[in-house]
């Protein structure tokens, strides 16, 4: 990583782009905010506005929007938000097939002017799109990372902290496992201030509450008629954090696994340690028979929808 101000590029300057970089302007990070040509003018508004937002919350960050890639050139961090939500009628596979492309666009521009970049993947399917990026950069694991645990964690940890009326700083919850219906919760790995969340919790409340984590994108999307945004970029942002400010910080992230958990040339969310490098290190839980057959299920479901990539 370069000595000089770290820079960093967010693709796609939608709702959870533009987030994502406005989560990271409040902490005097981020540079680019990119989107295709057919934005024309959208990208340069909201850098714009992100930009005139500093002097009321006092941070200097410098934005540029653009729809130009030579903007990105020598990115330290490139985060990947481009890419197609899935609408009404629309298959898995066709989702794939449509985002497989425009990934692998967006990364074989950014990586042309940024060799020495890492990647944050965050587009959808997020676990089979992380390896699509993996495989058109060609770079080594540890520089492209897929986001996924980090907003099911924080998904739950609101939910924990609401039935028991505590501070979220006080609840810790890990979820692994693929970003959809088949994530695993880690229930025993759950504390309130130290505490396992079972002391408090009856197993049926503990059962809804993962339930809830578990059908949390689609509860929003009830709501909201589309994706979220803001919990989704600011989960981008806080890894962008981890990894420029070298934090050595233990989080679930979407990881290229060559056997760990017993899986094999896939992406999948495990718990890892984020520091300068990027993906530092892959943390190997101990996992019981049910949480195991969980995640057997979670990568099943996953190798089923990497199955739609040409």
């Amino acid at each position: 990583m370069s000595t000089q101000r770290p820079k960093i590029t967010v693709v796609g300057a939608g709702n959870v782009g533009a987030s994502c970089a406005a989560w990271m302007a409040e902490r005097d990070l981020g540079d680019v905010l990119l989107d295709i040509p057919a934005a024309k003018e959208m990208p340069k508004g909201k850098a714009l506005d992100l930009q005139q937002v500093g002097p009321i919350s006092n941070y200097n960050t410098r934005l540029t929007g653009t729809t130009d890639y030579a903007d990105t050139a020598q990115s330290d961090i490139c985060v990947i938000t481009a890419g197609l939500p899935r609408k009404p009628g629309m298959s898995r596979e066709d989702l794939v097939a449509i985002n497989q492309g425009i990934v692998q666009d967006v990364v074989k521009k950014l990586v042309a002017g940024s060799p020495n970049t890492i990647l944050i993947v965050v587009t959808n399917p997020l676990d089979t799109m992380a390896y699509v990026a993996y495989k058109a950069a060609g770079f080594p694991k540890h520089r492209v990372i897929g986001q996924a645990g980090v907003l099911d964690s924080a998904r739950m940890r609101t939910f924990l902290a609401a039935e028991l009326k505590v501070a979220v700083e006080n609840v810790n919850a890990s979820v692994i496992g693929g970003h959809g219906d088949e994530m695993v919760p880690l229930v025993r790995y759950s504390t309130v201030a130290g505490v396992p969340i079972s002391n408090y919790l009856s197993a049926e409340k503990i059962a809804a509450i993962v339930d809830r984590t578990r059908k949390g994108g689609g509860e929003l999307v009830n709501y909201l008629g589309v994706s979220a945004w803001y919990a989704p970029g600011a989960a981008a942002g806080s890894m962008v954090e981890a990894i420029l400010k070298d934090k050595k910080l233990i989080i679930p992230c979407a990881a290229y696994l060559d056997g760990e958990y017993g899986l094999k040339d896939m992406y999948f969310g495990v718990p890892v340690k984020l520091g300068r490098q990027g993906l530092e290190e892959i943390l190997l839980y101990e996992l019981d028979d049910a949480e195991k057959a969980m995640l057997q299920k979670s990568a099943d479901l996953i190798k089923e929808t990497m199955k739609a990539l040409k």
